[in-house]
């Protein structure tokens, strides 16, 4: 039925099919209509039905499916169809498709990435944001939203002693936050040394000789926020470290090169949690050194920033309150469904930078009147109001059980690489402070390390087309190792364990 392309207001007839067809689509939407809600809590209820059998019945974190069998399926698809499928066609469509072929990341030998099982609070919180489905840039869209967000910002700037004058949004992860990190302390660089306005005018001529400095195993994000921002790679100068934590000795070394080379260092990023080694700068004695040089100091901690929360290993993180600005994820360690991330600033005025108004949006007048457009410190218009998330999660869970947990990942991790050194088939590359584990399998034999590589990759490639694990795999100093990242707080010793005799039965078969 098509009545607005034949209706051109003349009779009541179209007028008629016009009235017709709305009922018929409300059909489609959560409304006010009991039938329409009694549909909305079944369709709830059988899909918590159908991720509830496939999490039960998964055995293994991936079913092996290989790329050109999905995309097989796939390709059989009508991805836009003219017409719609009945509900539970389109559910059997889906567990088939979908639910069967995912990674289960509740799985104890899922242990590629940063990617956590989400908290059981959490789910209930991405039920109600998708429901509503609130927007965060303007106060008349997400009210109650709008100041909830607010109060838990000014909390974490509390808890991270960053001071009255400091602020926070919410962002979709670590690497708009690191953008954002970079974005500011090119445009206040530029706008207190040089008097020019970034937003306004454009870059600077000086901006090319605008450098940051970050450690050698810092976020890729680095490079990429240079690209974007325009300054390009060639403005990032990675510190040259003689293992994988970075000195003062170092920065200032570094420093001091690119000044008499006549270039610009505006920036310093400290890494608290390397995505591949866990490793955690110095980040008191680092953030004074760039400070000394006038520097804005940002602390990428979208891995480590939850030790906050820690009882043994919070200390790891002191000195952080010096930073400018600090990037934390909440879909790493502290169990966030993705994605969930937040941008920390010193001083609230920063985002002045970035401020900007639309009249039908956020007009200056809503200021006045107490209404909170959060839109003026976030470079995301439509945001999601992913803040409810880790909201209900530490309201249901606690602070001190949330530390517990991180506590025990972390034990987990020291107790498994104690296990691993005292192996001589394997290799240890490095003690990460956090809950990360990088080592390599030693076949016996007089192999080279080309062979000894390959059979490391090959390692990772058929545990998980086989399905039994996803492994994470790094490069460190040439050779290549394989990764553990111990997040999830179900994980026991007796599961790592087990994988790593798997490991040493399948790498004998590829030797």
């Amino acid at each position: 039925m098509n009545a607005f392309a034949q209706h051109d207001g003349s009779t009541n007839g179209d007028l008629k099919s016009i009235h017709e067809a709305h009922h018929a689509f409300k059909s489609f939407f959560l409304n006010e209509k009991s039938e329409t809600l009694t549909t909305y809590k079944s369709l709830v209820s059988e899909v918590a039905a159908m991720i509830a059998t496939q999490i039960k019945q998964q055995q293994q974190p991936y079913n092996g499916s290989s790329s050109a069998s999905l995309l097989q399926k796939i390709s059989t698809l009508e991805l836009f169809p003219a017409k719609g499928k009945a509900m539970d066609v389109l559910l059997h469509q889906t567990r088939e498709l979908i639910i069967e072929s995912n990674i289960s990341v509740y799985h104890p030998h899922c242990l590629a990435h940063l990617h956590c099982p989400p908290l059981m609070a959490s789910l209930a919180a991405e039920m109600i944001i998708s429901a509503f489905n609130q927007s965060m840039d303007s106060w008349d869209q997400a009210p109650v939203a709008s100041m909830i967000e607010q109060a838990l910002c000014e909390q974490l700037c509390k808890i991270f002693e960053f001071g009255p004058e400091s602020d926070a949004t919410f962002t979709g992860g670590g690497t708009m936050s690191n953008f954002m990190g970079l974005l500011l302390a090119r445009d206040q660089y530029s706008k207190k040394h040089f008097n020019h306005d970034i937003q306004q005018k454009g870059l600077p001529p000086e901006a090319s000789r605008f450098r940051i400095l970050c450690a050698q195993h810092a976020h890729f994000t680095v490079a990429q926020s240079a690209a974007i921002l325009g300054l390009g790679h060639d403005a990032v100068v990675k510190i040259e470290d003689d293992g994988l934590e970075e000195t003062t000795a170092q920065l200032e070394r570094s420093i001091e090169q690119l000044l008499q080379e006549g270039l610009i260092p505006i920036a310093y990023v400290a890494t608290a949690g390397t995505t591949d080694f866990g490793s955690i700068a110095s980040i008191g004695a680092m953030a004074d050194c760039a400070h000394r040089y006038g520097m804005w100091v940002h602390i990428d901690a979208a891995y480590g920033g939850a030790l906050i929360f820690s009882k043994n290993h919070k200390h790891k993180l002191a000195g952080i309150e010096k930073a400018d600005s600090v990037t934390i994820d909440f879909h790493k360690l502290f169990y966030q469904p993705i994605s969930c991330g937040v941008f920390m600033v010193k001083n609230k005025t920063s985002f002045e930078l970035i401020r900007l108004h639309a009249d039908y949006l956020n007009p200056e007048g809503n200021e006045a009147l107490g209404l909170l457009d959060l839109v003026y410190k976030s470079i995301q218009t439509t945001r999601r109001f992913d803040a409810l998330k880790p909201f209900l999660a530490l309201q249901h869970v606690g602070t001190e059980t949330f530390g517990d947990m991180l506590d025990y990942t972390i034990a987990l991790a020291e107790n498994i690489s104690d296990f691993i050194e005292a192996d001589p088939q394997f290799e240890l590359a490095y003690r990460t402070p956090i809950n990360a584990i990088v080592f390599r399998y030693l076949p016996e034999g007089d192999l080279s390390d080309t062979a000894i590589d390959n059979i490391n990759d090959q390692l990772k490639t058929t545990l998980l087309l086989s399905g039994k694990a996803i492994v994470g795999q790094t490069r460190l100093h040439e050779k290549s190792f394989l990764k553990f990242t111990l997040l999830n707080p179900m994980t026991t010793a007796d599961d790592i364990i087990q994988l790593l005799n798997e490991v040493k039965q399948l790498a004998k078969k590829l030797v």
